[in-house]
C-alpha cells in the first residue's frame, strides 16, 4: 500500500515533467491542492485559473481568490457562459458535461494566447466511481488530472494540505457548482442560482457549514451534516434558519432526516451531483 507521502513524491515528479500548467481552480480542497504543489514545482510556469459565472458563490470566488495569493500562483479569472449553452441550462443529467466543456473551452483558447501546453484539474482518485460526465468533456480537451493519477484519494489529499502544505482548504466542506442543487429536468436560470446562494449564505451565517440547499421550485429541501440537524432543532434555531431560507426567495423549508449525501440527487435520479 502506497503511502500519502509516496504519492506526493509521484505527483511532484509527474508535474516536474510538464513544461507548463494551468490549473482549473475552484478554491476547492483539490484544486487548491493541485495548485499548490504545481506552484512549489513549477513556479511561474504555473497559473491557477478560475471559472466565473452565475454557478459560481460568491463567498467561493472570493475564497479563490484569496487562497491563490496565499499559495503564490499566478491567477487568472475567466467568465464562462454556459448559461448561453441550451445543454446546461435545460438541465439534462449530461449538464455537468456542457458546463466543463464551455470551461474547458474558454481555459484552451487562454492556454493558446498564452503559449500554454497543458492544463489539468482536481480530479482525484475517489471521483472515479462518481457519476461524473464532465470527465467525458475534459477528455475531449485533453485535459490532465495528476491528483487521480497518482492515486491520490480524498482523505490523503486533506491530510497533505494540512500536513505539508499548512492550507485551510484541508477540512474545507466539499462544495459544488449551484446549480447542482436544482433538479434534472428543472431549468437552470439566475434566479434560481441565486436564490440557492442566498439561502445557502444565510445559514452559514448561522453557523452551518456543511449543507446543502436543494431547490424545488418553492420549496427548499435542506441536507446538513448529522451534528448541524442537531443544532438546528436547538431552541430557536429552527426559527432562525427558516427565515433566512424564506428570505431567499422560498416559500417552505423541508430536512432531509437522512442528511447531507454526496450525489443524492443523482441517486434519486433527481438531479445534481454535489
Amino acid at each position: 500500500m502506497r503511502s500519502a507521502r509516496f504519492k506526493l513524491a509521484q505527483l511532484r515528479k509527474t508535474l516536474g515533467a510538464l513544461t507548463d500548467l494551468a490549473v482549473a481552480f475552484s478554491g476547492g480542497v483539490d484544486s487548491t491542492f493541485l495548485a499548490a504543489v504545481a506552484n512549489e514545482v513549477l513556479g511561474d510556469r504555473a497559473v491557477a485559473i478560475t471559472g466565473s459565472s452565475d454557478s459560481l458563490a460568491g463567498s467561493e470566488y472570493d475564497d479563490a481568490v484569496s487562497l491563490a495569493v496565499r499559495i503564490g500562483i499566478r491567477h487568472d479569472v475567466l467568465e464562462t457562459r454556459e448559461m448561453s449553452v441550451p445543454g446546461y441550462v435545460e438541465n439534462s443529467p449530461d449538464r455537468c458535461y456542457f458546463c466543463k466543456n464551455e470551461l474547458f473551452a474558454r481555459l484552451r483558447e487562454y492556454c493558446d494566447r498564452h503559449g500554454i501546453e497543458n492544463i489539468a484539474d482536481g480530479t482525484n482518485f475517489d471521483d472515479l466511481g462518481d457519476h461524473r460526465p464532465g470527465a467525458r468533456a475534459a477528455k475531449e480537451h485533453g485535459v490532465l488530472s495528476p491528483l487521480r493519477d497518482a492515486g491520490l484519494a480524498k482523505a490523503e489529499i486533506r491530510e497533505l494540505t494540512r500536513e505539508v502544505y499548512d492550507l485551510p482548504t484541508w477540512d474545507k466542506p466539499e462544495l459544488a457548482c449551484l446549480s447542482s442543487r436544482i433538479p434534472y429536468g428543472t431549468p437552470v436560470t439566475t434566479e434560481r442560482l441565486a436564490m440557492i446562494e442566498r439561502a445557502e449564505a444565510g445559514l452559514r451565517d448561522l453557523g452551518f457549514s456543511e449543507i446543502r440547499v436543494r431547490h424545488h421550485r418553492e420549496v427548499a429541501r435542506l441536507e446538513m451534516g448529522p451534528a448541524e440537524i442537531d443544532a438546528l432543532l436547538e431552541p430557536g434555531m429552527r426559527e432562525r434558519a427558516s427565515r433566512a431560507v424564506k428570505a431567499a426567495g422560498f416559500r417552505f423549508v423541508a430536512v432531509e432526516l437522512e442528511g447531507y449525501r454526496r450525489g443524492s440527487m443523482n441517486a434519486d435520479d433527481g438531479g445534481g451531483n454535489g
